[in-house]
């Protein structure tokens, strides 16, 4: 396994290899459930936190928490599509 690959433990304790990219994949799904249900500080503070479970989108120097607090703002304000790209705009 490389630095690229998270294990993950499922339920009954099997595990899942996820790449980065699968790893991006999964944060933006799921914070995207959290817009279209109309939660968008949710669906900020899911990203931000999903993104530190992967060794290669974690530990980013505190750049991506300045991100994620203008993004917060955003949400609180209502933003919607100022989220929508915060969270699209990862890769």
């Amino acid at each position: 396994m490389n630095a690229a690959t998270l294990v993950l433990s499922g339920e009954g304790g099997e595990t899942n290899m996820r790449t980065r990219a699968e790893h991006l994949v999964f944060c933006k799904q799921r914070a995207l459930e959290y817009v279209a249900s109309g939660n968008l500080l949710e669906a900020v503070t899911s990203m931000m936190s999903d993104l530190t479970k992967h060794p290669e989108t974690a530990n980013t120097g505190g750049a991506l928490d300045a991100l994620g607090l203008l993004a917060c703002q955003q949400a609180q304000q209502g933003d919607r599509d100022a989220v929508i790209r915060y969270i699209k705009g990862f890769n």
